[in-house]
């Protein structure tokens, strides 16, 4: 994938970010700021490479064997002083260096470093921030061009947000079943237990609590079945079966509602029926003059 020319669009945003300074700083600015050139477009992915290795070599550290690893020292302080170069240079060629040191960018480039020196004041609790790195992966959606589809990505989260209300409901029944069903297998295994127990009978409860039993009727309806809490009784299988049957009925709700939401959002204003005389493409709008797909003049009726 090779850089491409850059829209309108991103050249006036781009007018209006880079830096008034001299022309290397601006030039500076296009190499790390910008991806539409092939420096840019280098830059860039070399910058996830380094991103990449540094989570494969902080992951390997945690594997038996290699925790003392020389090898992955060297290269964990040889990719944060790489990531700290860039830091800075980030702050030298932006227009505005204090706001993007505030920036969610900003920050997250902070972060990646910050834990490897304050690993010599505080020990190496701070290295678990080091896995903020990995957020910074992000970057690939403007490397390879996917922010074209963060208009779909907009329609998605338009959808849920037009269908709260109704996942909210949902989200509701869902808390009151595993509170009901949790409480009432508490209840029946711990009772069933105990007159078992009475009988002789060597078996122990593994609901200690209701709180573990709405942990098992929330792992029970979603139908996850980590078998670590399993009911011992007769009732608790045929609870815990009418509870898995229902689980079953209500996971697709969530997505018909927002699926109902997309399909309502795509209908609002057009009219199904108004097709184009030429390439026969539905959906135009009802004022629609010209057809948006071959650009021929609509006839309206």
């Amino acid at each position: 994938m090779t850089p491409s020319k850059p829209t309108p669009a991103a050249e006036r945003r781009r007018q209006n970010q880079r830096p008034e300074g001299p022309p290397w700083r601006q030039q500076m600015y296009d190499v790390i700021f910008e991806a539409d050139t092939p420096a840019g477009y280098g830059f860039d992915i070399g910058l996830l490479v380094a991103i990449i290795t540094s989570i494969v070599l902080f992951s390997l550290e945690t594997v038996e064997g290699y925790e003392d690893a020389v090898w992955i020292k060297n290269g964990e302080w040889f990719l944060t002083i790489l990531f700290s170069i860039e830091y800075v240079l980030r702050l030298i060629c932006s227009r505005h260096s204090f706001r993007y040191a505030l920036s969610f960018w900003g920050i997250i480039d902070l972060f990646s470093v910050l834990p490897s020196y304050l690993a010599f004041f505080i020990g190496d609790s701070s290295r678990s921030l080091m896995i903020l790195r990995s957020v910074r992966l992000l970057r690939v959606f403007r490397v390879m061009k996917l922010w074209r589809m963060m208009n779909e990505a907009d329609e998605l989260s338009t959808a849920i947000w037009r269908a709260r209300n109704k996942i909210v409901v949902f989200l509701t029944v869902v808390l009151v079943a595993v509170t009901i069903s949790g409480s009432l297998m508490y209840h029946v295994e711990t009772l069933m237990t105990n007159v078992d127990e009475q009988k002789k009978n060597d078996t122990e409860s593994d609901f200690t609590s209701i709180p573990q039993a709405m942990y098992w009727a929330t792992v029970t309806m979603t139908t996850v079945g980590y078998g670590d809490v399993v009911p011992k009784t007769v009732i608790g299988k045929m609870i815990s079966a009418a509870l898995i049957l229902l689980g079953y009925s209500l996971i697709i709700v969530p997505t018909g509602f927002v699926s109902a939401e997309i399909l309502g959002g795509k209908a609002v204003g057009k009219e199904p029926d108004f097709m184009c005389d030429v390439c026969e493409a539905t959906g135009h709008p009802v004022d629609a003059h010209y057809c948006y797909r071959c650009g021929a003049r609509m006839h309206h009726a």
